[in-house]
């Protein structure tokens, strides 16, 4: 056949048959569309802080920022000796310690959580209800001076009987008082903790709607996190993982899974000295729930340690070198968010995260670039791989590791380049370079 000439083109199947498999797997297409939408494309912090209710003021994110500075200061004061207690390579040191103290200056938390659960404690119902309308002013002023993190909210009272009537108090005080403020503000974050049965977040669920409802709210503005805290929220009585369920109890209000290190442990029975991040009894759940959310837009978050970093310069080296290492395991299993208990901690939390996107970005961006260009290569990449090399990429960009303009010398894309090929709808195997 001459090079000009156009391929025959047979088949053996009337178009009936396609039209008829479609129209069986339309209710299929429908069910994916509707329980696995994807990532949500926004900015997931890289940690979350909790305060209690009773500690919280105006003052607290400076604080934490000047307190986790003063712990540099006085601990690692330049790159160097910094890079000496985790065991930075040279060429990471200097922009690591500096984006550390940058950060620390301007943005030291990524997202902030009043407690009014496990960190607060019973109190009389006027002291919890006035520090809750004072938790929603303080929340809101923030917002309208700029000064507010990127996610701020609370964590109310569980689901349980003894103290579900205070947890919907409190949370119907706080968000009347974001109302009376000047609104729901972006990045509001609630969080449903010690959640063991799927009714726990049905009950959530019927709680904002009635909310919306009764203040003329959009229906399903609010979202929430679950608190995975017990074993029956991993594994339910009939076999099943229960916290896939909770995600479909959530009908699209679920913004997180969040992973409760002590209480989790302490249910399994792991002894004090064991409660841990990395126990193999975390690291069991924590897996349970990644599966569980991949797909459905809900994230996932690591707990925290406990151990923490004060005291003479060695121990809170130790401390350091422990919450180090936690996070950077953490961000290898795509647990790209956790907690942090202490100012102390954020000073390695932002360097296990920065250390992570900076050593490995210019190999994603180059690969990202190779594959927008079908370019070679030494590794030959699919569409999967494209969407999570952007994603790393988007990720170090968000949390303040990379430089747009870096990212863009490195791999010629721009943002909106790395959004196309981070989130193609399903089935879309030739996301663009946009």
């Amino acid at each position: 056949m001459g090079q000009g000439q156009q391929e025959k083109v047979a088949t053996s199947l009337a178009g009936a048959v396609s039209e008829e498999i479609s129209a069986s797997l339309a209710p299929v297409d429908a069910e994916l569309e509707r329980r696995y939408p994807g990532d949500p494309g926004t900015r997931q912090p890289v940690h979350t802080v909790y305060v209690p209710g009773d500690a919280f003021d105006a003052g607290t994110l400076r604080d934490w920022g000047d307190r986790a500075l003063a712990a540099l200061d006085q601990h690692a004061p330049d790159a160097s000796s910094l890079a000496a207690v985790l065991g930075l390579p040279d060429e990471l040191a200097e922009p690591v310690y500096a984006r550390v103290r940058a950060k620390l200056h301007h943005e030291p938390v990524e997202d902030l959580r009043v407690d009014f659960e496990d960190g607060y404690g019973p109190r009389p119902d006027a002291e919890e209800d006035a520090a809750a309308a004072r938790a929603a002013r303080l929340i809101s002023e923030a917002h309208a001076q700029g000064t507010a993190a990127p996610y701020t909210g609370i964590r109310m009272k569980c689901m349980e009987a003894p103290v579900r009537d205070r947890g919907i108090r409190t949370l119907d005080i706080f968000l009347t008082g974001l109302l009376e403020h000047g609104g729901l503000p972006d990045g509001l974050v609630l969080t449903l903790p010690k959640v063991t049965y799927p009714e726990q977040v049905t009950a959530m669920v019927r709680l904002l709607e009635a909310f919306e409802k009764a203040r003329g709210i959009p229906s399903g503005r609010i979202g929430f996190e679950i608190q995975i805290e017990t074993s029956q929220s991993i594994l339910a009585a009939d076999g099943t993982a229960t916290v896939a369920r909770m995600i479909q109890a959530a009908e699209g209000r679920a913004t997180g899974l969040h992973y409760g290190t002590f209480d989790y442990s302490a249910c399994l029975g792991v002894s004090a000295a064991y409660q841990a991040s990395d126990h193999p009894a975390a690291d069991h759940a924590k897996a349970v729930m990644q599966v569980a959310a991949a797909g459905t837009g809900v994230r996932v978050s690591d707990g925290s340690t406990n151990v923490l970093p004060v005291g003479p310069t060695a121990r809170v080296h130790d401390a350091w070198r422990l919450h180090y290492g936690l996070t950077r395991r953490a961000l290898a299993r795509a647990y790209y968010q956790g907690w942090d208990m202490h100012p102390g901690h954020l000073p390695t939390r932002y360097a296990a995260v920065y250390a992570f996107y900076r050593e490995g970005f210019r190999q994603a961006a180059e690969r990202l670039a190779r594959y927008a260009d079908r370019t070679g290569g030494d590794v030959m990449d699919e569409p999967a791989t494209a969407k999570a090399l952007s994603g790393y990429l988007l990720r170090g960009l968000d949390c303040g590791a990379l430089d747009a303009a870096e990212v863009t010398a490195a791999s010629g894309l721009g943002r909106s380049a790395l959004e196309g090929f981070a989130a193609p709808r399903r089935g879309d195997l030739t996301a663009s370079a946009g």
